[in-house]
């Protein structure tokens, strides 16, 4: 699984899955009322969240990550503009990162 093997790659953050956290079968609107309580930040590669979700009705903060697949290879270049993206993340919004 890429994202299980993508947090090794965000140190000094509290990342967990959405398997792990027993969330995978829940729908997006759900999973960030769930999220938002536990989590500052929402990362994922689902860019049509953005306009799926209204994402002020939510305090958390969405990182949606702009790669080819979601596959680690095509996802490890954009480590660093995650990293560099987190601290200014807003809750209610979104921000996208891409190479």
């Amino acid at each position: 699984m890429p994202a299980k093997r993508l947090i090794r790659h965000l140190p000094g953050h509290d990342v967990r899955t959405v398997p792990h956290a027993g969330w995978a079968s829940i729908k997006n609107g759900k999973l960030l009322a769930l999220a938002e309580g536990q989590f500052d930040d929402f990362l994922t590669i689902d860019g049509n969240l953005t306009y799926q979700q209204h994402l002020p009705d939510y305090m958390i903060a969405v990182l949606v990550v702009s790669a080819p697949s979601n596959r680690l290879g095509d996802l490890l270049p954009l480590v660093p503009a995650i990293l560099a993206a987190l601290p200014g993340c807003k809750p209610g919004l979104a921000t996208r990162v891409a190479l």
